[in-house]
């Protein structure tokens, strides 16, 4: 019987099961968002928001208690200085999932886990506007200059 045991098995060793719940933690960090199986999505959030909590309080002992999971310094330096602040009036709830159906090989059902504060669409966004607009000034540049050099010939 499984009483007052909680947590999904996900048919791995407790080590495999470790492993998997650090990296896929590590990578909504990195990433703000990924997509894997609804379990798996269901499982990282109960394993990630007790490390954003912790997070919020920036202190060394807060630091060294979320890198025994949190592995990546990279990481690390993203928890705690751009998802802590913008989490700190939260009282929890950073994370969503969304469910996104089933995969289309073996029918498992498909999720998006993602952080509520930070949209990945609207920062894609942000890194493709200015390299448009770049692209285009040259353009108009070229036909101003196009139009000056006709316009003294006539």
């Amino acid at each position: 019987m499984r009483h007052l045991n909680s947590g999904r098995k996900l048919k791995r060793t407790a080590p495999h099961r470790k492993a998997l719940m650090e990296s896929l933690a590590t990578s909504l960090i990195l990433y703000k968002q990924v997509k894997t199986t609804l379990a798996k999505a269901k499982e990282t959030r109960v394993f990630i928001e007790p490390l954003i909590t912790k997070a919020r309080k920036d202190s060394v002992p807060a630091r060294r208690q979320v890198s025994r999971f949190i592995k990546d310094r990279e990481a690390l330096k993203i928890l705690f200085s751009e998802i802590a602040p913008k989490v700190q009036d939260r009282p929890g709830g950073y994370t969503r999932v969304v469910k996104l159906g089933q995969r289309h090989g073996d029918g498992g059902e498909v999720a998006i886990i993602e952080l509520v504060d930070f949209n990945a669409a609207d920062e894609a966004e942000k890194r493709r506007k200015p390299a448009k607009e770049k692209e285009a000034a040259p353009e108009k540049e070229v036909k101003e200059e196009a139009k000056a050099e006709s316009t003294p010939a006539q």
